[in-house]
């Protein structure tokens, strides 16, 4: 009986790889060691980690006490790959209890909390810190580093220029504590402790970089400042009793650190399996290479498996992810035969990968992103024909892709309803997709698809659900929204809390886009100006007073639960942010029954966004939800990886966006032609590009200076822009429709303002390809 079952096992083992393609065959085939798998979008990247894990737990007979361990990126994507792993389990007959899935954040909560004498992590103690709690700690570091800096804040008050005027003064010190400095503070901390770096590191940094620049060029002591806000903030946390998610991953390490500890995690993983690579920081990199050492053999090769596309790491500009590590990790098992190429996708039609190949060549050719290539040199090829997956490399609707140059943006969202509604009738079981760099667009996108006599198509009565992503979101900022003009009417006379609503204003479209620092310096002479008062007077500015006017009177005429609603009217809410809005004011009443005070609904608001405990009326937030067919949904860029539709609609693809500019802020111009932030961001990453996997330093870096540091974020943004465009292009199934219109707004808080507008550099040679 054992023989047949033994016979039946392999039988099974069998038929699972011959489910596979070439790929994630060789995926399968790993024995040991480190592999290297670099995948191609819609190339089946789950379904072969999957096969692999549960061929490799049968090899291998792992059980409880010597596991397999699976780690992703989110959530959903690890319950995705846990019941794809089961299903084949359970088709072997083997133990669920032979692997583990998690985020790499929660495996490494696990490994720290289990060890709290060695990690220094005991939730008991120690709370994760929230967005809303961060940013307050960020705030407060400035203001506490400011107070032991004088000398140095002084001369970023002065910056390029300055004649001592103290208007300006004021407007200067605005800008720096509540714009420039905590935007430092936030990179740096994120940049410098995901890369393994200390205060004390960073100082010493500081101390290579050259401070002999031409003309009025001056770098402040940019690092030894940076240095300075994350030590305070290291301190602000400890006293509070937070950690923050990288301190997750530290505490593990030094978990790891123990000898007699780090014997025992290894001994209980048999190997790692890694998924979306390309978005690993050096620390985390560094937690997976050292639990996937071998404890016998510690300077051996760890069972370490990396799978990841790095022409798809679209979070580098505002995450410490590079896919420079991956690239790095793949170049390094390639020598020895340990990288795998997954080039082989069935997700898109022939015209649609041969569109995304030529993106890849041009703008690696043309050095459009600067003289480092931004994707690695693999194109996606198309299955056999006796493919074992079904479905594959479908025909396409139409040409395939499409490309057109519409006169306007109001043009464009017209000709994409029309397109809708034509393929619909035709293909009611279609999936449809409109994908936008931004949110702006997708407001103006989304306000015009449902007013059908904007458009001319109805697209409720054809039976077609539209599905506004950003619409959903949009809801969740309620709390947010009005705990910040809730403190505005409690404290009117203090400048940030009136920089901060005006923000919400300006944000939620009621105010025009205007210099903030401008009006909020002063805060009695711009709300209540007297006779001997010069506050900005200009329409934009009369605009602002009067909003902020009105807001204050309603304290006086109304109680905290219809100041809720009035405030829900004055941003402009749709129906299903009032209805939001609605229940958040039922809920803040009920817990301030016995104090009915504004004062009381601020602390209860406070704690609700602060804990994140509040959701929004009809929000969904489940992948399948985006993806439905028969439905037209409205996401961003970013939001839609890992997706994809029969149809996708790339409108709004101007230069100005893809690739764009590397934006200075006006008010921030004093300081230099750049951002203090992005350099910074640049010069960290020179040491982290230089150090190992297990954070071993490969020589001395070279940390660049400021100018060279600018050039070279410049460089990271166009590179991640074009990234982003091969990700949205590669969404598309069937159809692929682009478009640039002809006139476009300058700024898309202007929709209405419109002007002669360039097509991102890609599209003449993607219509080229086209004919």
């Amino acid at each position: 009986m054992a023989i047949a079952t033994s016979i039946d096992r392999d039988a099974a083992l069998a038929e699972i790889r011959a489910g596979l393609r070439r790929g994630q065959q060789e995926l399968a085939d790993w024995a040991g060691g480190r592999l290297a798998v670099s995948a191609v979008p819609g190339s089946g990247k789950s379904t072969g980690m999957a096969a692999a894990a549960a061929i490799a737990i049968a090899r291998h007979q792992l059980h409880l006490n010597r596991q397999l361990v699976l780690v992703t990126f989110t959530r959903s994507a690890a319950a995705n790959l846990k019941a794809k792993v089961r299903g084949h389990l359970k088709a072997l007959g083997l133990p669920q209890t032979s692997f583990t899935v998690s985020t790499l954040h929660g495996l490494a909560l696990n490994i720290a909390t289990r060890n709290p004498e060695l990690s220094n992590l005991n939730l008991e103690a120690f709370t994760l810190v929230s967005p809303a709690q961060n940013n307050r700690i960020l705030r407060t570091c400035v203001e506490q580093w400011i107070v032991a800096n004088p000398d140095r804040y002084h001369r970023l008050i002065e910056g390029r220029q300055f004649d001592g005027e103290e208007t300006e003064q004021l407007r200067r010190q605005s800008v720096l504590r509540t714009e420039v400095l905590p935007s430092l503070a936030h990179t740096v901390i994120r940049e410098a402790k995901s890369s393994g770096l200390l205060p004390a590191d960073l100082l010493d940094l500081a101390q290579t970089v050259n401070h002999n620049l031409p003309g009025e060029v001056e770098d402040y002591g940019l690092l030894t400042i940076a240095a300075g806000l994350y030590d305070r903030y290291q301190t602000l946390l400890l006293q509070r009793g937070w950690i923050d998610y990288d301190d997750m991953i530290l505490g593990a390490l030094r978990t790891l650190a123990d000898p007699d500890s780090r014997r025992f995690w290894q001994g209980r993983t048999f190997a790692v399996f890694e998924d979306e690579a390309q978005d690993s920081s050096p620390l985390q990199t560094r937690l997976l290479t050292l639990l996937a050492a071998n404890p016998d053999d510690p300077t051996g090769e760890p069972n370490l498996v990396r799978v990841g596309d790095p022409n798809q790491a679209i979070n580098s500009t505002f995450t410490p992810a590079d896919p420079v590590f991956f690239n790095q990790f793949c170049d390094a098992c390639r020598p020895s035969g340990r990288l795998v190429t997954m080039d082989q996708a069935g997700r898109s039609t022939g015209a649609i990968m041969t569109a995304a190949n030529r993106l890849l060549a041009w703008v690696n050719q043309s050095q459009v992103a600067g003289p480092e290539t931004p994707f690695r040199d693999q194109a996606i090829a198309a299955v056999p024909p006796d493919d074992p997956q079904p479905g594959a490399n479908p025909d396409p609707l139409g040409a395939g892709v499409e490309i057109v140059s519409p006169p306007t943006t109001l043009e464009t969202v017209k000709l994409i309803a029309q397109r809708v509604r034509d393929l619909y009738a035709e293909h009611p079981k279609t999936s449809f997709a409109i994908l936008v760099r931004e949110g702006r667009q997708g407001r103006f996108a989304g306000d015009l698809l449902r007013d059908p006599e904007q458009v001319g198509v109805d697209l409720a009565a054809l039976g077609l659900t539209f599905y506004d992503v950003g619409e959903q979101d949009r809801q969740t900022q309620v709390p947010s929204d009005m705990l910040t003009l809730l403190r505005f009417i409690e404290r009117p006379h203090s400048a940030d809390t009136l920089k901060a609503a005006l923000r919400v204003l300006v944000d939620r479209k009621q105010v025009p886009t205007q210099d903030l620092n401008a009006l909020a310096k002063a805060p009695e002479q711009f709300l209540y100006p007297g006779p001997l008062d010069a506050p900005p007077d200009t329409e934009a500015a009369r605009t602002a007073r009067r909003y902020c006017t009105g807001l204050l009177r309603s304290r006086l005429e109304l109680p905290p639960y219809s100041l809720f609603f009035f405030i829900g009217l004055t941003l402009g809410y749709n129906q299903s942010e009032l209805a939001t809005t609605d229940k958040l004011a039922v809920r803040v009443s009920q817990q301030i029954r016995q104090d009915d005070t504004l004062a009381a609904a601020i602390a209860v608001l406070q704690d609700i966004v602060s804990s994140e405990r509040f959701t929004a009326v009809e929000t969904e937030d489940t992948d399948s939800l985006y993806t439905r067919p028969g439905q037209l949904t409205l996401i961003t860029m970013h939001k839609a990886k890992g997706l994809d539709w029969d149809v996708v609609f790339l409108p709004f693809l101007h230069d100005k966006t893809i690739p764009g500019t590397l934006w200075v802020p006006p008010q921030g111009e004093f300081l230099g032609d750049f951002t203090l932030a992005e350099v910074a961001r640049a010069q960290i990453r020179a040491y982290a590009h230089t150090s190992d996997q297990l954070g071993q330093s490969q020589g001395q870096p070279a940390i660049p200076d400021i100018i060279t540091a600018w050039e070279q974020a410049k460089h990271l943004k166009a590179a991640e822009e074009y990234r982003l465009l091969y990700v949205a292009m590669t969404r598309a199934k069937r159809l692929l429709w682009m478009s640039a219109a002809q006139l476009a707004p300058f700024t898309w808080s202007k929709p209405e303002n419109v002007q002669g507008a360039n097509p991102c550099p890609a599209l003449p040679v993607l219509q080229g390809l086209m004919g």
